[in-house]
């Protein structure tokens, strides 16, 4: 058998702005799903014909341009960019759910992917059924989803709601059986796109253990995610799309350091354009020293600002505004979030806001950092963000240290000298 899961050659996909893709019935997904046992084990997308003229044509956009790389059975391989970079698009391809331009994907084994909310299923149908239906997609044998069943549901934590439609299921639900369905049916290759995002914290954590656990397996996993530290802690490869073409791909840590470091604003304010189409959008960051000045140097023992200006187009509620705090090498250092003191979320009226949160002295040890924002309803979905869009410095190193040496937290802690009965 061979020992490559996914060849990938110039694989190139050319939207026409305006136009959408066209619409696949449910039993246009079955037909398909019925058929796969009489169709070759490397499911292959020849190349498409092109208009020689249409890179020139303005009213057509390439979101992907001359992709190709390949994967080993087994191999667990990042896949990072800003948004609209093509990551998305790439997924589509080898899921089936659109054809390439040009060029051509192989995919030997069965594919199981989670692209977004609801991908595969059928609203209609309940639970129970949903399961059931993706598995025999799959080409799965009832037997075998039997054999999975109890665990899918209790992995999904909805078996009260397991023969409901899943039409009424909320998004936080329809995601958890998405995932458990995508994840336990044994996919040869399983595919997974940045909707973890839309599930509470502990429920990523779940995922995220879960994805270790295929990938021990020797499953073969392409992992697309705006999350640093999870692609560095489960990816052993990485690839990194940039405006539809690869700009670089190898080992995870090498990648992530090169994006984080080339994609940063080495300033200390960004500023947007408005999203009207958004019901909020992010307008301005910026990073502030202890005198509210913009600084992207600060000394361990002073603090600093974190100031977000964003609009909000029509009422929202139920919203939190939040950042990222991340080493070059994608591991998050701070999470915080309007939500977190009080454990309220906000709702807000159009109009122009702001938030200004202070980061304390003695907290970030010495080093370099990248701050990404966000505004999100949890459980529901990401208003808008912006991935490590600031850089900046904390120099200096706290007071009492007698060596440079330190973790990432720079605060002090008080040791005492005790005599062997715990006396002073």
């Amino acid at each position: 058998m061979s020992e490559t899961a996914i060849r990938v050659e110039g694989l190139s996909k050319r939207y026409r702005i305006g136009q959408r893709e066209p619409y696949r019935a449910l039993r246009d997904v079955l037909a398909r799903g019925l058929t796969a046992p009489f169709r070759a084990t490397a499911s292959v997308f020849r190349r498409a014909q092109s208009n020689g003229n249409g890179t020139r044509d303005e009213n057509y956009i390439w979101a992907l341009k001359d992709v190709s790389f390949e994967v080993k059975r087994g191999e667990v391989v990042g896949i990072i960019g800003r948004n609209g970079a093509g990551k998305s698009t790439l997924l589509k391809i080898l899921s089936r759910i659109t054809e390439p331009t040009e060029g051509y994907a192989e995919i030997r084994g069965r594919v199981g992917s989670l692209l977004e909310v609801g991908t595969g299923f059928h609203p209609e149908l309940t639970g129970r059924e949903n399961i059931y239906l993706n598995g025999a997609i799959l080409g799965m044998k009832k037997h075998e989803i039997d054999r999975k069943f109890d665990e899918i549901v209790e992995f999904a934590e909805i078996e009260k709601f397991i023969d409901t439609p899943v039409k009424y299921y909320s998004s936080g639900m329809y995601v958890r059986l998405a995932f458990a369905v995508a994840a336990h049916l044994e996919p040869e290759i399983l595919l997974v796109d940045e909707v973890l995002a839309v599930g509470d914290a502990a429920f990523q954590k779940k995922c995220l253990g879960k994805m270790g656990d295929v990938a021990k397996e020797g499953r073969t996993v392409l992992f697309v995610s705006h999350n640093m530290s999870a692609i560095t802690k489960l990816c052993s490869e990485t690839i990194w799309l940039d405006h539809a073409v690869i700009k670089q791909k190898g080992k995870a840590c090498d990648v992530i350091h090169a994006y984080l470091s080339q994609e940063v604003t080495e300033e200390p304010i960004a500023e947007f354009r408005p999203k009207p189409e958004k019901d909020a959008f992010i307008s301005k960051i910026e990073i502030l020293d202890h005198n509210m000045k913009p600084n992207t140097s600060h000394l361990v023992d002073t603090p600093f600002y974190v100031r977000i200006r964003y609009t909000v187009n029509k009422p929202i509620t139920k919203y939190r505004v939040g950042f990222r705090i991340r080493l070059p090498d994608g591991f998050d250092v701070l999470v915080s979030s309007s939500s977190d003191a009080e454990g309220e979320l906000w709702s807000s009226n159009p109009g122009f806001h702001c938030t200004l949160v202070r980061v304390p002295e003695m907290l970030l040890s010495p080093g370099r950092y990248f701050l990404t924002v966000f505004i999100g309803q949890p459980g529901i979905k990401t208003i808008d963000r912006y991935e490590n869009i600031l850089a900046f410095q904390i120099l200096g190193r706290a007071k009492g240290y007698s060596e440079p040496e330190h973790g990432i937290i720079a605060t002090p802690l008080k040791w005492h000298l005790r005599n062997a009965a715990g006396e002073n």
